[in-house]
């Protein structure tokens, strides 16, 4: 087994793009879940809003790519209302039944024959990073020239849309924490706590329960966005439901209602990923793993292996530190009326 080459991976997995636009949607989601309780199953939904906003520009609108900005901005705006109107005055479990059902259908249509002139149905959309990829050539970052020290060490179309994708967590990240500090921020975690204290004082409850999940939904376009301009395409089931749960795993492995815990979580979690994979097929190499004649695990099945391992770490932290890494276990009391 190279534990090298493990371990190599492993860390440069930790900075890689999948870490990247993870951390940019669970900072989205922990606006929405962590600070605010609202029971978001469909942040697929938005960053697929963010991809196709991209996309679509040079496919159907036949304009520049930075159109797609915009665009993807307002799809999430759309898409959030669309999910807020009708549930944001029931129960928060209402929310998680009709998010996870629009992010569904969000992938379902995209991906269908009858609207493949518009979206390119099951091929998706492609060509369309071009203008994305020419900045950085112009900034001396050419695609074909190998970038970073050490194990972190990247192409050139990957280095460039790592550095715009970590500013992208830094900045974004600096907001959040400056709004959950702000008195709109305190209203949102009050809501958290009992959203009918609140009601008594005057405050619009559903107001601010609409103004999270969009703020929280344009996040979460972003990081579609940089999701798309990595894979230099667009496709519907990139944005499948499990990739929300995915999110939601970093987010609470690093911790509910904390900056910190949104942007290292995923770090965590995609190495862990990582780590776990290169092991069982370094023990499954040479052939089947087996103890006493019985056979283990086979090299086709360490995909499964890997998740299992994954979800029984995630059932671990909920027992033994349910606040997550770097959360507290005061921010797990959410309201559920």
């Amino acid at each position: 087994m190279d534990w090298s080459l493990i371990l190599s991976n492993t860390f440069r997995q930790m900075v890689g793009t999948d870490a990247m636009y993870f951390a940019i949607a669970a900072l989205g989601l922990n606006v929405q879940f962590g600070y605010t309780g609202l029971l978001n199953f469909g942040q697929a939904g938005f960053m697929a809003a963010g991809g196709y906003g991209l996309g679509m520009t040079a496919w159907y609108f036949s304009i520049s790519l930075w159109w797609g900005i915009p665009i993807a901005i307002v799809y999430a705006l759309i898409l959030g209302l669309l999910m807020g109107i009708p549930t944001l005055r029931l129960r928060s479990d209402y929310l998680a039944i009709v998010t996870i059902a629009a992010a569904e259908i969000i992938r379902l249509v995209v991906r269908s024959v009858r609207f493949k002139e518009q979206f390119g149905g099951t091929d998706g959309i492609g060509e369309f990073a071009g203008p994305f990829r020419e900045v950085g050539s112009n900034l001396g970052i050419e695609q074909g020239n190998k970038y970073g020290f050490w194990v972190f060490e990247y192409t050139g179309r990957q280095f460039w849309t790592l550095i715009v994708g970590w500013i992208l967590v830094a900045i974004f990240g600096f907001v959040v924490y400056l709004l959950m500090r702000s008195p709109w921020g305190r209203v949102l975690k009050a809501i958290r706590e009992d959203e009918d204290a609140v009601r008594s004082l005057g405050k619009n409850v559903y107001s601010y329960k609409m103004q999270s999940l969009l703020f929280g939904g344009v996040v979460g376009a972003f990081a579609g966005m940089m999701l798309a301009l990595d894979r230099g395409n667009v496709q519907p089931d990139n944005y499948s439901r499990d990739l929300t749960f995915y999110i939601l795993t970093a987010l609470v492995l690093g911790g509910l209602a904390k900056v910190s815990g949104s942007i290292v979580g995923p770090m965590l979690y995609w190495g862990v990923y990582v780590f776990i994979e290169g092991v069982l097929r370094g023990m499954t190499s040479d052939g089947p793993l087996q103890i006493g004649g019985v056979t283990i695990i086979q090299s086709t099945q360490v995909g499964q292996v890997q998740l299992m391992m994954v979800g029984a770490g995630l059932i671990a932290l909920m027992t033994f530190r349910p606040q997550g890494l770097f959360g507290n276990r005061e921010e797990m009391a959410f309201d559920d009326r």
